[in-house]
């Protein structure tokens, strides 16, 4: 089964395109993603002269000739110490476009912005990343809704909107998931006897600014075949399971409450979720841990929890278990916790406020 995505890199000369005259292009190489031949074109100085050469345009275009293939693109720079930038643009198209051959961004970053950071050697380096949703992956209906083309004012016809389906990406990229079509990296659990986790490379660094950086930063070799295996310590199966699956989906897994049996022991999966979220900065995930373990504090958590929150920068998570401390009853029977001895080990500072509120109850 071919790879469901597919990278490039592009490498500009700086000095030599400001000699480029608006619409010259710079093609990359032919790429496959899902079997399929692709290509991205970048302008430089840009493709409209109403910009006036201040931005450099991006296209992906499909050179296969093949018809409605649902695609995401997703593009970002690699700065001088070989990190991606924070930011990345992204779109989900139907390609090839009505109408249009390529499709992407007029103003993908402005030229002023490149020289301080994003020009090293006087090159300046741009990763492209595609990932082809087959009808398979997720309900299977097939459906396809045109996107609106250039020019069409809002989306809709002078007759009315058309009837728009809910978004499904979430169920496509799920299908993904489960289905292994075309993953292009796995990951082995070591603490979980060697479980074994199929990915796709363009997926998690459009996810994870962590992982983009590790599967496709300069420094990184990950994106050779002879590294298409990566090994992780420890973190248990169940809680990668359910990171994979919330970055593909951008959902929890619908089992995940129920996954270990107890509030206390929901209370430590939902924790070393959250310490995972935090690793790979997935602002979203750590709040919906932080909710979970909210909707379970009791005095005898709440110790634990604030721990938690503190170690993993939960700023609102953090605020609430204070909140819940100042409840004199409440504070009384969490002194005598193990999980108040480790946050008074750690965080003796967060103690000596918690007494001073209670002491003004």
């Amino acid at each position: 089964m071919a790879p469901a995505s597919g990278f490039v890199e592009l490498r500009l000369d700086y000095s030599a395109t400001n000699a480029s005259a608006i619409g010259d292009p710079i093609n990359s190489d032919l790429f496959t993603a899902g079997g399929l031949t692709w290509r991205v074109n970048c302008y430089p100085r840009g493709d409209k002269a109403d910009n006036n050469g201040d931005y450099i345009s991006l296209y992906l275009e499909l050179i296969s000739k093949s018809k409605n293939i649902k695609a995401i693109f997703d593009a970002f720079m690699v700065d001088e110490h070989g990190n991606p930038s924070d930011g990345s643009n992204r779109l989900v198209q139907v390609y090839p476009p009505a109408g249009y051959p390529a499709w992407g961004w007029p103003r993908f970053v402005k030229r002023s912005n490149l020289s301080s950071v994003f020009v090293v050697d006087g090159k300046v380096r741009i990763m492209c990343v595609v990932v082809v949703l087959r009808d398979d992956d997720g309900d299977g209906d097939g459906n396809r809704v045109p996107l609106p083309s250039p020019g069409v004012t809002g989306g809709h016809l002078d007759g009315g909107l058309l009837p728009l389906p809910p978004p499904n990406i979430g169920v496509h990229l799920g299908g993904l998931l489960d289905s292994e079509d075309g993953a292009d990296v796995t990951f082995v659990v070591v603490g979980g006897g060697g479980e074994r986790f199929a990915a796709h490379r363009a997926v998690l660094a459009a996810r994870s600014p962590v992982f983009r950086t590790e599967l496709f930063g300069c420094k990184s070799e990950s994106t050779s075949p002879s590294s298409s295996c990566i090994t992780l310590q420890g973190i248990e199966p169940a809680i990668f399971r359910a990171l994979l699956r919330f970055i593909y989906t951008d959902e929890l897994p619908a089992d995940a409450g129920k996954l270990h049996q107890g509030s206390s022991s929901t209370n430590v999966f939902f924790k070393h979720l959250l310490a995972m979220a935090d690793r790979y900065a997935l602002d979203r995930l750590k709040i919906m841990c932080g909710q979970r373990l909210l909707d379970n504090m009791t005095p005898d958590s709440v110790a634990a929890i604030l721990v938690c929150a503190e170690m993993y920068n939960c700023p609102e998570l953090k605020n609430k278990c204070i909140d819940f401390f100042a409840v004199e009853e409440n504070f009384r029977k969490a002194v005598f916790t193990d999980g108040f001895a480790l946050l008074m080990q750690k965080f003796p500072v967060i103690v000596a406020e918690l007494k001073k509120r209670v002491e003004k109850l």
